[in-house]
């Protein structure tokens, strides 16, 4: 079930209702949290029910054992590393196995050798990396014991399931959430008023902004060889804003909706094409991921308490490991190469001195890191980055009807993210003055509202469902 979707804006006032009615039960809330999650996550396909199920059985369970065991360390180790394989076995099977064995067949191949290597037929589940690594952190969590393990089974199916977070994120901690769906929750009038705001600045940018920019650079990139440098400068432009607008704009709703459920999610963007370094951007997009990968890699690998050699090393194995999180194809891969090279030079030459003047300079090598990142192979990719050094052939970019259009939200989008980039969300509009102001405010809401009824682009799959 998409938020963009009809079926949602029927599902959650229902949900929401029922949730409230229910307030002095703690239990039946998470019961409800449950129900409503499995059917807002099988409703793209009820078999992969089972998967999540696993999923926080197995966690669940591993959970109780540490409880159990919990003056063995080497019994703890085995099940925690029981649990971690498992949990990877699965994300591994239906992601990664057709990928590697393609990738082993064609090495064989390059040798002259036959290769006959053998190919699932699997449809990749919805959300699958995003639940995993969510699981995973209650895991190492608790045999870290920086968390006690829950026996209330259904609170921690609820903080693996919780619908808004569930198929995009924000990949939340066990720390945070899980104690969340232990404790009685009332309901906020403001912070739900809040949650509403930040929903609707996130479906703005999904339908209106990322939609529109979504058909041009389709277009573009259909041919991307046939196409001058500035129309590919602009595609690749237009990607950038497309892929924030449809990601952050996930998230927005994501946390505003848990607002109304009175739930608090982590923040997952923070006005990221406003950083002054590679370093910054990754410190403020997909927040949820970078910090969990920091936890659980790099700090553990030694982080930056090592000699230059290992800590080049705990940059790499991190950015690798993300591009590869993103999807099972090269491209990723070298996308994730790609930015962990940068960050690690970018460290070594300036550390940690930042100027205005890099912002333009990194917001182009984040526009770069996306071509590679949006390309379907290295073909496609290298078509691109070639076309963009000619410029005999031009193609005006006014010819792409959506394209202009697209152009002019990428710059409204930009510059009301600049003007809200202290507050909670671009509608956080409190001690901003003239903005503060009641009928301003409502007059802003309503012409938002307006222009996702009437002026959204044609309705794509949110980008993050495929990871």
């Amino acid at each position: 079930m998409a938020f963009t979707s009809l079926t949602f804006g029927i599902f959650l006032p229902l949900v929401f209702a029922l949730y409230w009615a229910l307030r002095h039960r703690l239990c039946y809330q998470n019961v409800l949290i449950v129900v409503a999650s499995y059917i807002f996550y099988g409703w793209w396909d009820w078999r992969f029910l089972s998967l999540i199920a696993i999923t926080s059985a197995a966690s669940y369970a591993s959970g109780i054992a540490l409880s159990h065991f919990d003056k063995r360390p080497r019994t703890r180790r085995i099940i925690t590393i029981s649990n971690i394989v498992l949990n990877l076995g699965i994300l591994g099977v239906f992601k990664y196995f057709n990928f590697f064995a393609e990738s082993f067949s064609c090495l064989l191949t390059a040798f002259g050798l036959k290769a006959d290597t053998p190919t699932l037929n699997l449809i990749l589940p919805v959300g699958i990396s995003f639940y995993t690594f969510q699981a995973l952190s209650y895991t190492i969590d608790v045999h870290r014991r920086q968390l006690k393990a829950t026996r209330d089974i259904v609170a921690f199916f609820a903080y693996i399931s919780f619908f808004p977070q569930l198929v995009a994120g924000p990949i939340e901690r066990a720390t945070h959430l899980l104690p969340q769906m232990l404790q009685p929750r009332t309901f906020n009038h403001t912070i739900a008023v809040d949650g509403l705001r930040q929903m609707l600045w996130g479906f703005f940018k999904k339908m209106v902004v990322a939609d529109t920019c979504a058909m041009a650079v389709d277009i573009i990139w259909q041919s991307p060889g046939e196409q001058s440098a500035l129309v590919l400068a602009i595609g690749a432009f237009l990607f950038a804003i497309q892929i924030y607008g449809d990601f952050s704009g996930y998230s927005d709703i994501a946390v505003g909706c848990a607002h109304l459920f009175g739930i608090d999610l982590m923040q997952n963007f923070r006005t990221p094409y406003f950083s002054r370094s590679l370093a910054d951007f990754w410190r403020r997009w997909h927040i949820s991921l970078m910090t969990w990968l920091r936890d659980y890699v790099y700090i553990p690998l030694g982080g930056s308490h090592c000699s230059r050699k290992l800590q080049l090393r705990n940059t790499l194995v991190v950015f690798l490991l993300s591009g590869l999180w993103h999807g099972a194809a090269w491209t990723f891969i070298l996308w994730g190469l790609y930015h962990g090279l940068l960050v690690s030079v970018e460290k070594a030459l300036f550390g940690r001195k930042s100027s205005v003047l890099q912002l333009p300079l990194t917001f182009l090598l984040v526009c770069i890191g996306w071509i590679i990142f949006r390309a379907d192979n290295l073909q496609t990719l290298m078509d691109y980055l070639t076309g963009l050094t000619y410029l005999e052939t031009f193609t005006d970019i006014h010819s792409l009807t959506m394209g202009k259009t697209a152009i002019l939200w990428s710059v409204f989008l930009l510059a009301a993210e600049w003007l809200g980039r202290k507050g909670r969300h671009a509608l956080d509009l409190t001690n901003r003055g003239i903005l503060s102001y009641t009928a301003v405010r409502w007059a802003v809401y309503y012409l938002l509202l307006i222009l996702i009824v009437f002026w959204h682009g044609e309705q794509q799959t949110f980008i993050y469902f495929q990871f």
